[in-house]
Order: structure tokens, then C-alpha cells, then sequence
């Protein structure tokens, strides 16, 4: 018998909610900007790594940790007491402070599945946030956003912005290229209501399949690239750290995956928004991406005392690499927000079995799948390329979650999370 369907989440949102997405473009900051930019980027991570230091000595039982006004009134001490400190600007550290106290209000909400804010590390991705932004147009390619203490620095506008963008965020990326994101409502979609409808199978060979029998492959990285990327892997492994050829070698380690990585997001917005174009209504299998992607654990053996048995790590995570490069999550995400917004429907039903079941008998046994891409009922005989019997099963599933009148009950049904409320630092359960 096919397992029946349940409905796990759909984009029937209440009336407070508010997609929120990030309009981002490309900051080119002279060279006189640029000392000012990293000063505000390592003044943002040193408070924040001090937030994350001192929150970590809070445990039950010693009280309650620091609440966002003590942790301003000792951003004030520290700034009167340290000259450095001083000199930076105190929007953008008590911005830090306000991004932390969000960060610790996620982590405490129950309902919210947010991690513990940890350490910045200043090889990553360095960031800080302008308040009052003030935003003055060049012409119809370029524009202007007013940085503290650096004041007016160039962009290139490629969408319109938000009418009062309260905040806005400037990052340096790995590879050294900055960018300025601007928060706003996800715009909606150019499209008219067909009726059409699709189920969605995602896999690791061919990243979307839809009941339709289209295929799509998301962007690899090609096999220049990958080799040019080992040797400097192990040019990286030779060199001393700290050196500054060692950085300048990470630099073009992260120049090639920062290519790599725009080529999938601009698949994954062309792919979303033509499914949203097409379709009133997109069905998606409810993945657990990040059970999938786990390390599998040690195998000890039980003959030898401290020796362990061959557990197919290194085959795992060349499977892993595939099912993060294939975008899942980013192409389910970017449809989900974008039917919001164009009055669509995105649906996840689960996804046991789907590669298994027949969709015209419903026999299901691991037996039909004869293949990666060969499916074969050994009940009624009826034969079809294996991923697109799935996405015509994730459909059926689908369509028949829209009768439920009701969310199912059980421990499957995902509720919508409310957003945090409670000030940060506030209770005595630290982590």
C-alpha cells in the first residue's frame, strides 16, 4: 500500500507574516575606502566575538547572562577606555551587539531550529550593518551608499531597491569582493494563473526532474577549474601560515568556488522562478538535507581493541559533495518565496518511497527500481524513467494533501514558527 500523504507545509502564510529577501549588488570601494570598510568589519567581529566569550560563561544555575542594554552600557566602557575602539564607529558596533541579541533570541525560541551564535573567524566572510541608510543615484547603472566615517561609496544598482531601506549590509566574500545587500519584499512574479500543476524529484545525477520529464542539471564545476583548484590545494598545504602567499593562494582557492557558487545561484533564480511562472501549484518531497549530508560514524572492531572497520567514509563524502552542489535547499527555498509572493502554492509532502512505488498499480518494493534511471513494476509491468515515476508520485501526493481541510496532526506536521520575541540573554537556561 502507498504511504499515505501528509501535508507538511504549504504557503498559506497569516497575515503577520512577511517575506523578507535580500537585494544584493556589488559595492567597488576605491582604495581609500578600503581601510575604512575592513576597520568596521574587524570592529563588528571583535564585539561579536566577545559576545559569544562572554555569553559562554553564563551555565543554569549562576543567574541570568548580560541583557542587550548592559552589554551597550559596557560597549560605552569599552570604547572610552580603548583608543582603538574608539576610533571606529559606534553605529556600526552597537549594530553588532543588536545582530547578536537576534542571534541569541533565535537560538532560545523553541520553535526556531537557529544554532548557538559562534566565533568569526577572519578568514571567512566578513560583514558589518549601516543604520539610517542614505542611498543617492549616479545615473542608471551606478549609485551611491553612504558608509560612517567613510562616507559615499559606489555600487552597481541592477534592481530597484527597496522605497525606506532602513538597514543595510556590507560584506567581503572570501575571494575579496564586496557587496551591499539591502532588505526588502520578495517582488512578485510576472505571471497568470494556468491551473498547471508539478511534482519535483531531486536527486544527485540530475538535481531536478519534474513529472513533466524535464530534466535539469545544476552548474559543476568544470574539469579546469577543479584541477586547477587541487594544485593550489596543494600549493596551499606547503606554504606557511600566516604568509601572505599562503593568503594570496586561499584568495584564488576562493575566486574559483565563489565562480562556481554564482553559477548555481543564478540557476537555482532562473529554474524557481520559471517553475513559479508555469505552475500554480509546485509539490517538493520534504528532504532532511542535513541528516542526508551527516558523517557516518566509526565502526570499532570488535576482534581488535582500538581498531576500526572500514566504514565507506571517503565514498560518503564524495555523495555529500553531490547532494550540496545540486542546490536542493536554495531551489526549494527561492520557489517557496517567490510563489508567496506571485500568489503560487508550494507544497512538501514525504518522501518515503517515492523512488519505490508505482504510479499507476502502487506497488511498492525496492525490486522496481532497476537502475538509476530505469524504473520497472514487477507488478503490472509498466516501465518509465525512474525519477519522473517519483516526481508523478510526489504530485499524487500532492494533490491529495489538498483535501485535507486541516494540517495532519502528528509529529510530521511542520507549524509555522512566530518570530522571537524574547529579549536576548533573558533566560537561565544558557547553552
Amino acid at each position: 500500500m502507498p504511504a499515505t500523504p501528509v501535508l507538511l507545509f504549504s504557503t498559506h502564510r497569516p497575515t503577520w507574516y512577511r517575506e523578507l529577501v535580500a537585494v544584493r549588488d556589488r559595492l567597488y570601494p576605491i582604495p581609500v575606502h578600503v581601510p575604512v570598510l575592513t576597520g568596521h568589519c574587524g570592529d563588528a567581529r571583535f564585539v561579536w566575538n566577545l559576545c559569544v566569550e562572554q555569553q559562554s560563561w553564563w551555565w543554569p544555575g549562576r543567574g541570568n547572562g548580560p541583557g542587550a542594554a548592559e552589554r551597550q552600557r559596557q560597549l560605552t566602557e569599552a570604547r572610552a577606555a580603548e583608543p582603538w575602539l574608539r576610533e571606529g564607529s559606534s553605529s556600526v558596533q552597537q549594530q553588532a551587539l543588536r545582530d547578536f541579541d537576534r542571534a541569541m533570541a533565535a537560538f532560545f525560541d523553541p520553535e526556531n531550529p537557529a544554532g548557538k551564535p559562534s566565533y568569526r573567524s577572519k578568514h571567512g566572510t566578513q560583514g558589518f550593518v549601516i543604520r539610517d541608510t542614505k542611498i543617492r543615484r549616479l545615473n542608471k547603472r551606478w549609485g551611491e551608499v553612504h558608509v560612517p566615517k567613510c562616507g559615499y561609496v559606489r555600487f552597481r544598482w541592477t534592481r530597484e531597491l527597496p522605497e525606506k531601506p532602513g538597514m543595510a549590509r556590507v560584506t567581503l566574500d572570501r575571494s575579496g569582493r564586496w557587496h551591499v545587500s539591502f532588505p526588502g519584499p520578495q517582488p512578485a512574479v510576472d505571471r497568470q494563473p494556468t491551473g498547471a500543476v508539478v511534482g519535483i524529484d531531486r536527486g544527485v545525477r540530475t538535481a531536478l526532474v519534474t513529472s513533466d520529464g524535464q530534466h535539469y542539471r545544476a552548474p559543476r564545476i568544470s574539469d579546469r577549474g577543479a584541477a586547477r583548484y587541487l594544485a593550489l590545494q596543494r600549493k596551499l598545504s606547503r606554504q606557511q601560515k600566516g604568509s601572505r602567499k599562503r593568503d594570496k593562494t586561499r584568495q584564488a582557492m576562493a575566486r574559483i568556488t565563489a565562480h562556481t557558487t554564482d553559477r548555481r545561484k543564478d540557476w537555482a533564480e532562473k529554474i524557481s522562478a520559471r517553475l513559479v511562472m508555469d505552475h500554480d501549484l509546485v509539490v517538493f518531497e520534504k528532504l532532511n538535507t542535513k541528516g542526508m549530508v551527516r558523517k557516518p560514524k566509526p565502526k570499532p572492531d570488535p576482534e581488535k581493541d582500538g581498531a576500526f572497520l572500514p566504514n565507506r567514509r571517503r565514498q560518503k563524502a564524495g555523495l555529500n559533495r553531490g547532494i550540496l552542489a545540486s542546490c536542493w535547499g536554495a531551489l526549494a527555498t527561492r520557489t517557496e518565496q517567490k510563489a508567496v509572493a506571485s500568489g503560487a502554492l508550494v507544497v512538501y509532502v514525504d518522501p518515503r518511497f517515492t523512488s519505490q512505488e508505482c504510479r499507476r498499480c502502487h506497488h511498492v518494493t525496492k525490486e522496481n527500481r532497476d537502475s538509476q534511471a530505469v524504473f520497472r513494476c514487477v507488478s503490472c509491468g509498466h516501465e518509465d524513467h525512474a525519477d519522473v515515476n517519483a516526481a508523478c508520485n510526489v504530485l499524487a501526493r500532492g494533490l491529495a494533501t489538498l483535501a485535507v481541510s486541516a494540517q495532519a496532526p502528528g509529529p510530521r506536521g511542520v507549524r509555522l514558527r512566530q518570530p522571537a520575541r524574547a529579549a536576548a540573554g533573558t533566560t537561565r537556561r544558557a547553552a
